[in-house]
């Protein structure tokens, strides 16, 4: 099965030519109308101040493009049977993707007091960005969408996530002038690269040059054409160039140039589907030059619109005070002739929607843009068959990744085609390599023979791209599949606006009911701060758990698994999530195990916990709580308790680790509650909290808990350098000689009678670095130390 049907080449009919031209007409009168009116949908009457909104709000420069586009891509769809999804890259094509929705009937659907009359036109007209309406982007409550557009240069990206995996799928992406000029989506051109043609979908780029941005020219649009054609040819393509502004001709032009594309997809499908070879395809796309603005006002008070910048927007902004301007909309919406288009009713015509392919295969009903109706749960092995063995707390050495590696290993192997996992060349570094036993890097380009675990059907991609690996997992998981993304810690920041475009798809599909649950965005960070080896102080940044605590409480988890075992437990519950955007922090090197699989699994569920086997409080109130979170932390700690343990036996001190930073504030729905809080914590007794990353996201976590004045967060100050790892705990203060003085220094009445065991705190501290000057590695008894 290719993803398209090939058909022998034939001439735009005059009947086709009417059909898609009225349906492009038909959605150009729409979205007029949204941006403008409130009422009188049909012009029915002389249009009056009281009929346009009071703030024109959206955009109409792009959108006359699309609804060509779509218009053209329906018909495809129709006439071949195509699967199709489209993704809409422009920024403001909010009136088209709702327009054409509306015509298609699925927005009806959907929302059925929308109804395809004059009535439901009327409030289709009205809600777009108007308070409580839906907002000007291609945003989550149009059907058809997963891609909002509001940020530029994920869309191609986003394309081929959707893409893999979807055999019988064409992804149409358009791309606007905008986004062609942002570095992730200059990046995104070798997704194409990655991607097997006889196990995946296709994707077919729709470059769209009108010409200009918001003020600006655009580059692409101003270079020659031979620049251009080669730039898109370098990047591995065959360009159908389409220039349109006399629609007669452009309509002809453009069902030529798409049909062609189509026809070179399915050859491209079919060939590897037979032969096997998956390399070295030069997939189409198209280039549509057309007018910014078209079909919109030449000119407004003397000055040019159509083609020019100042189309981007609002082309007559004064309509609702100015007479002129509102004779010219209303000539502006007449020249779509909507006698032609809508029945009496205000329902469209047959006619208008005649290119439309049957119901299932509209572009705007695609059920690959409403992920979760196609989600499956994953096939997951038992995780207790990972478990490393911990005969006793804090004995062994373990490395955490290194055994998630063989649990993912095995997810893969389980979900052959609805699991991947991607990561910016960064697998074998995170110690995450033996994955690549079930399959290997995705690999469609050239291989050599020293090359290792290249495969077409890898199930691992890596690209040194953290905004490719984010967009093609969005895209995956947005079309009903899972995934894992793992990064270096300091490093996963480069998608931190991305994480905020998902955060919020996510949060407003929560109160869309039609909209199904998807399986959650799971981030595994390692390679973290506090262990560095080869690199340093630009490698050290534990903030995107700050980044990630910005957004509603419902839709985030972050969790700091203390061991292996800690871990395992975590990434199996975090990949049965929905919803959800995960943060799994877990180290790469060899470190102490303290807990065994029934501990680690209790301890997850309880989020936090008291390890009764470290403290010394016996059930009684405690002296001090020395708490943790995170692996390196959380040694530092213990290690601390052993030295309090040892110079001060009469203190009751208890050890506290935290696993799920979100059980820590009451805001978050599995937040504890205060009389949980206190009693794990205290109300009154000083708190010593080691933390992974910076201070004060404990503290907002909990400034409003009781005793948070007694709080003292001890974590990274911006302090590094390429060191060793315990001279690059000494340097931000979260060693255990320091977790000591300070409960010397916060216990009162303790700090006069302990002042010789402080001074020897600091001379221990003192004399780990000078061993770490001469010797280029930690004391003996630093490295070596265990619990016990």
């Amino acid at each position: 099965m290719t993803a398209t049907e090939a058909r022998p080449r034939q001439a735009l009919d005059p009947a086709d030519l009417d059909r898609i031209d009225r349906y492009w007409r038909a959605a150009n009168y729409l979205s007029v109308g949204q941006i403008f009116l409130v009422d009188n949908p049909l012009l029915r009457e002389p249009l009056r101040p009281e009929h346009i909104k009071p703030r024109l709000l959206g955009h109409w420069g792009t959108v006359p493009g699309l609804n060509f586009l779509y218009a053209h891509l329906s018909h495809q769809a129709n006439k071949r049977g195509t699967e199709m999804m489209w993704i809409v890259g422009p920024g403001h094509g909010g009136p088209a993707t709702v327009a054409t929705a509306w015509l298609d009937g699925t927005y009806t659907d959907i929302y059925p007091d929308v109804t395809q009359d004059a009535e439901g036109m009327r409030k289709l007209f009205r809600q777009f960005s108007f308070p409580g309406g839906v907002p000007s982007h291609n945003a989550p409550e149009v059907p058809g969408s997963i891609h909002e557009g509001g940020e530029l240069g994920y869309s191609l990206a986003h394309a081929h996530g959707a893409a893999f995996d979807n055999p019988g799928l064409v992804v149409a992406t358009v791309i606007g002038d905008g986004e062609a000029e942002t570095g992730p989506l200059a990046a995104s051109w070798q997704s194409h690269r990655f991607s097997n043609p006889a196990r995946d979908g296709a994707v077919l780029p729709i470059l769209h040059l009108n010409g200009y941005k918001i003020a600006n020219p655009s580059l692409l649009a101003r270079i020659p054409e031979q620049e251009l054609l080669s730039l898109l040819e370098g990047n591995g393509y065959r360009p159908h160039v389409v220039s349109a502004d006399d629609p007669e001709t452009a309509h002809a032009r453009m069902a030529d140039a798409l049909g062609s594309a189509l026809d070179e997809i399915a050859d491209i499908q079919h060939n590897a589907r037979e032969s096997g070879r998956v390399s070295g395809a030069r997939w189409p796309m198209l280039v549509l030059r057309s007018p910014k603005g078209w079909t919109g006002p030449h000119e407004v008070g003397g000055l040019p619109v159509e083609g020019t910048w100042r189309s981007h927007q609002i082309p007559l902004a004064a309509v609702r005070d100015d007479p002129e301007q509102m004779r010219a909309l209303e000539s502006w919406m007449h020249s779509y002739r909507p006698g032609e288009l809508f029945d009496s009713s205000g329902a469209p015509l047959p006619e208008v929607c005649a290119p439309l392919p049957a119901p299932e295969r509209r572009l705007s009903a695609s059920p690959h843009a409403n992920g979760g109706l196609l989600l499956k749960d994953l096939r997951l092995p038992d995780i207790r068959q990972y478990a490393v063995q911990v005969p006793e707390p804090g004995t062994e050495h373990h490395q955490a990744t290194r055994v998630l590696g063989g649990y993912i290993r095995d997810v893969i192997r389980a979900n052959p085609r609805t699991f991947r996992m991607m990561g910016p060349d960064e697998t074998t570094s995170n110690k995450l390599d033996t994955a690549f036993e079930a399959g290997g890097r995705a690999w469609a380009a050239e291989r050599l023979p020293t090359d290792e675990y290249l495969d077409p059907d890898g199930r691992v991609m890596e690209v040194l791209s953290e905004h490719l690996c984010q967009g093609w997992l969005e895209g995956y998981l947005l079309t009903g599949r899972h995934g894992l993304f793992n990064s270096y810690e300091a490093f996963v920041h480069i998608v931190d606006s991305m994480f905020n475009q998902h955060a919020k798809w996510l949060k407003v599909t929560r109160d869309l009911p039609w909209r199904r649950p998807i399986s959650s965005l799971n981030y595994l960070l390692s390679s973290h701060v506090w262990q560095q080896d080869h690199n340093g102080f630009t490698h050290q940044d534990p903030g995107f758990l700050n980044h990630v605590l910005n957004k509603v409480p419902e839709i985030i988890r972050m969790y700091l698994p203390p061991d292996t075992n800690s871990a395992l437990v975590t990434t199996d519950q975090c990949l049965r999530m929905r919803d959800t955007i995960n943060v799994v922090v877990a180290g790469k090197h060899p470190a102490l195990s303290f807990l065994s699989m029934d501990r680690a699994q209790a301890h997850l569920a309880r989020g936090a916990g008291i390890w009764e086997w470290a403290s010394t409080d016996d059930g009684a109130e405690p002296d001090v709580v020395l708490a943790c979170a995170g692996d390196a932390p959380t040694r530092e700690t213990l290690a601390a308790a052993a030295l309090v343990r040892e110079h001060l036996p009469e203190l009751r001190v208890r050890v506290v680790n935290v696993v799920d930073l979100m059980r820590l504030t009451a805001a978050h729905p599995h937040g504890m509650s205060d009389r949980q809080f206190d009693a794990l914590f205290t109300a009154h007794k000083p708190v010593i909290f080691a933390f992974h990353g910076y201070p004060s996201l404990i503290h907002r976590l909990t400034y409003r808990r009781n005793g948070h004045e007694n709080l003292h967060v001890r974590g990274y100050k911006e302090e590094g350098t390429t060191t060793t790892p315990f001279d690059m705990l000494m340097l931000n203060d979260l060693d255990r000689f320091h977790l000591v003085m300070d409960v010397i220094d916060h216990l009162p009445g303790l700090g006069v009678r302990a002042a010789h065991l402080r001074q020897r705190m600091q001379d221990e501290r003192m004399r780990c670095r000078a061993h770490t000057r001469v010797y280029g590695e930690d004391p003996p008894d630093i490295r070596d130390w265990t619990w016990g």
